[in-house]
């Protein structure tokens, strides 16, 4: 029950980013790639311990692209 509340709470993240950023509320920023990280990880822990792997490894890679554009937002500041 707790990995599926975790995992409904990243699905709803990702799709709050994907509505906010397609309706111009974000812009492809640090809230967006925050939203995209948290969903991300949030849905891998959901999935993990149904073994579904190629959902799983598609929530990390997800967090770890978003990671990096993060990486890249805080170096352009300074």
């Amino acid at each position: 029950m707790f990995f599926d509340v975790i995992g409904w709470i990243g699905m709803v993240l990702v799709l709050l980013a994907y509505a906010l950023l397609s309706t111009n509320k974000i812009k492809n920023g640090m809230l967006y790639q925050l939203l995209n990280l948290i969903a991300g990880v949030c849905m891998a822990i959901g999935l993990y311990p149904k073994n579904a792997w190629f959902s799983f490894t598609l929530q990390v890679i997800w967090a770890i692209v978003a990671i990096v554009a993060i990486i890249k937002i805080k170096c352009k500041k300074k």
